[in-house]
């Protein structure tokens, strides 16, 4: 009977796009001691990018490699606080199905997502019943905000827009950097190997002014942190939540911003690492890109590469091999504002010395 009355954390994993928090799920699934973890990944954009790069390291799967339900779970209709009501309530029915086999609940938002409609969620009474907020964790990406790009620091902007042209006008990343944070319980300074000491207490004050004083920030590698740190922080979220000030209203708010960006998909046939990053950077610059995320298919690579990207920082790593099935074209996931996505294709297709698909169906 204790087991049955039992409530099932949740911690939710908030932060700014590419800030790290799928590297951060990772690493607690890698680290689990044993406790059994369900994940429920949320996607913005047609292809469930993270939801595959999660997949590639094992996790949803079991030993020999075969896929298993109810270990992971991708929403895929945008973000959390959107579609809450068609998928996140038919989502937690079934991990309360399963409650026994589940220690601790880890939901990652899209980089998009407004935390404070989805924790007020966990005080709807057929949740409520079963499941608390340990903690709100929100990963800030270092670099980013050393630069000035997310912090309200007029200075610090006007240095970055006259670098980036993509940062001529305002943009409601602010609001939403700000709401992430003052919806955290634990705040992670994450990419702290790219910044000296200076800047990371610089950022830190900019964090400190957007977060109550009870708010712990700490300092991480590529989320490289103890589990004790993350897991059992038991603020029971839900309860203080509506206490928080955030920029764009509650769940019922029928207009909180999302309409501001756009999710595009393109395709390639990619030469080789260089030449890909090179045209994606040339996308970013000629057009209003926040983020890039997909996976490349090299000449001769048996491996999958995964490129993401922020602004005009990209990485890439292998992940794994390509499937049977899964098709071998490479195709990225871009995020931003007013972007036209047959345009963009022809000009990846030009940066890439590639017919453009128009031409190549006229072939």
């Amino acid at each position: 009977m204790q087991t049955q009355m039992r409530k099932i954390p949740v911690t939710v994993v908030t932060g700014f796009l590419g800030s790290g928090k799928t590297t951060l799920l990772r690493h607690i699934l890698q680290h689990a001691g044993g406790k059994r973890i369900a994940v429920i990944v949320n996607e913005f954009g047609e292809l469930g990018i993270d939801g595959e790069i999660l997949k590639g390291c094992g996790i949803g799967c079991d030993e020999n490699g075969v896929e298993t339900e109810g270990q992971l779970y991708e929403l895929a209709n945008g973000c959390l606080c959107c579609t809450v009501q068609e998928e996140f309530f038919p989502v937690m029915e079934r991990l309360v199905e399963r409650r026994e086999q589940i220690d601790h609940v880890l939901i990652e938002t899209s980089g998009l997502a407004l935390p404070k409609p989805l924790v007020q969620a966990f005080n709807w009474p057929q949740i409520k019943n079963s499941f608390t907020v340990d903690a709100v964790v929100t990963v800030v990406d270092g670099p980013a905000a050393a630069s000035g790009q997310f912090a309200d620091n007029p200075v610090a902007v006007d240095a970055q827009r006259k670098a980036d042209p993509n940062l001529d006008h305002e943009s409601p990343l602010h609001e939403l950097f700000e709401d992430q944070l003052s919806a955290a319980d634990l705040v992670i300074l994450n990419k702290t190997d790219l910044l000296d000491d200076a800047q990371q207490s610089a950022v830190e004050a900019v964090i400190r002014e957007e977060i109550p004083p009870q708010v712990k920030i700490v300092r991480a590698h590529r989320g490289q942190l103890d589990l004790h740190t993350l897991l059992g922080l038991e603020a029971a979220s839900e309860e203080t939540i509506h206490l928080r000030h955030d920029h764009h209203g509650s769940a019922d708010d029928a207009d909180h911003h999302h309409d501001e960006f756009d999710s595009v998909v393109v395709h390639a046939n990619a030469p080789s690492r260089e030449a890909v990053i090179a045209a994606l950077q040339g996308l970013v610059e000629m057009n209003t890109i926040y983020r890039v995320k997909g996976f490349a298919a090299l000449p001769g690579a048996a491996m999958r590469l995964v490129i993401q990207g922020v602004g005009r920082r990209f990485d890439s790593y292998f992940d794994r091999r390509w499937q049977a099935g899964e098709g071998t074209q490479s195709r990225f996931v871009l995020i931003g504002e007013d972007l036209d996505q047959a345009a963009l294709q022809r000009a990846f297709d030009a940066a890439l010395g590639m017919p453009s698909h128009a031409e190549a169906r006229e072939a």
